[in-house]
């Protein structure tokens, strides 16, 4: 389900919400459908369940999901998540292309790239 890079500089609760974030926005975990137990994905991934609970805190605080007490962790059945998600994107994106430009890469350069992907 969510895989960890150890070599990463990341938090891994941070890797787990990201890797959370990236099922949801794909469609691979759909709205309503239940998340694994902190228990048994701090079991599959070897590590502490403080280490889940934190990312689950996360997700729901940022409204990816819902905690029903007794019964679970589910994925949000709210509208506006992709909205959310592509805001976060863009502004992630932002912050890459204005560290390319102070690194020397152009505008024009840039563009290329973008309509090279299309």
């Amino acid at each position: 389900m969510i895989h960890l890079n150890y070599r990463d500089t990341r938090p891994i609760y941070i890797q787990i919400v990201a890797g959370f974030r990236d099922r949801i926005s794909a469609g691979v975990l759909g709205p309503g459908e239940k998340l694994p137990s902190v228990r048994d994905l701090a079991s599959e991934l070897a590590i502490n369940p403080n280490t889940i609970q934190r990312a689950y805190r996360q997700l729901e605080a940022e409204g990816w999901i819902v905690s029903i007490p007794g019964k679970g962790c589910f994925v949000s059945t709210q509208s506006e998540i992709p909205t959310r998600e592509k805001e976060r994107l863009l502004e992630e994106f932002r912050k890459t292309v204005q560290a390319l430009q102070r690194m020397g890469v152009t505008r024009q350069a840039l563009i290329e790239l973008l309509q090279k992907e299309e």
